[in-house]
């Protein structure tokens, strides 16, 4: 029987994922901390370099409002709001700059139709159904030895994955426009770029731990179903 409350082949696969995303999500926060003892020269927060951003690219409708949570950022194409935590949105350090700088290169890219972010904002819907039925339909369908339950859940759990890489050039994007405009707009000078890049690259590494995970996952349950010449004896 394939379920087993302890897989050992399944820790062998996605274990060292596992242990990337934890240490990225430690290296972002201690980064982030970091350099928010790093002021910025210019003396903005992270919501005036936003708002600096957005008009100076002729985007005024799109809104900036504080939310709760430690690094909880992002922007929402569907309602145009750039939406920033407290230490980012009051911050005016190199880390609160940078983040903020990040999710206006969302709304950016937004404006310009970019195609990988409009590619995953397609698939969100796509994802949020099948990210909840897929587990059920995998435990049931190995469980029960159901063939077509196991197919439908690597269907949709494929929709997940695909949605996981599509976010990669979507976020290097976003952070390659932040350093590119921080330093162009005279926002911050060339010391504290190289500090804001360590954050941003501290933050990329969270979304590349989340897609390996994603992927090794897949690959396991493409093994147990035997699509891959594994198979649950």
């Amino acid at each position: 029987m394939f379920f087993h409350y302890f897989d050992p082949l399944y820790f062998i696969i996605v274990g060292p994922a596992l242990l990337l995303s934890i240490i990225a999500q430690a290296r972002v926060s201690s980064t982030f901390k970091r350099f928010s003892r790093v002021g910025a020269s210019a003396g903005l927060s992270g919501a005036e370099a936003a708002s600096r951003i957005l008009q100076a690219h002729a985007l005024p409708g799109v809104k900036i409002q504080r939310v709760g949570g430690f690094l909880a950022d992002h922007y929402d194409p569907r309602s145009r709001v750039l939406r920033l935590s407290p230490g980012v949105y009051e911050g005016r350090s190199i880390s609160s700059i940078g983040v903020a700088a990040h999710e206006a290169g969302h709304a950016l890219q937004h404006a310009e139709g970019y195609v990988p972010l409009q590619i995953r904002s397609f698939l969100v819907p796509v994802t949020q159904i099948g990210s909840w039925l897929a587990w059920p339909l995998l435990l049931f369908g190995f469980l029960f030895s159901a063939f077509a339950l196991v197919k439908l859940g690597i269907i949709f759990f494929a929709g997940a994955v695909l949605f996981q890489l599509v976010t990669l050039p979507v976020e290097f994007d976003a952070s390659r426009r932040a350093v590119a405009i921080l330093g162009e707009r005279g926002i911050l000078t060339a010391p504290e770029l190289s500090g804001t890049r360590k954050v941003l690259n501290a933050a990329a590494l969270t979304y590349v731990a989340a897609a390996a995970a994603a992927v090794l996952q897949l690959i396991y349950f493409l093994l147990r179903a035997g699509f891959l010449g594994g198979g649950d004896e």
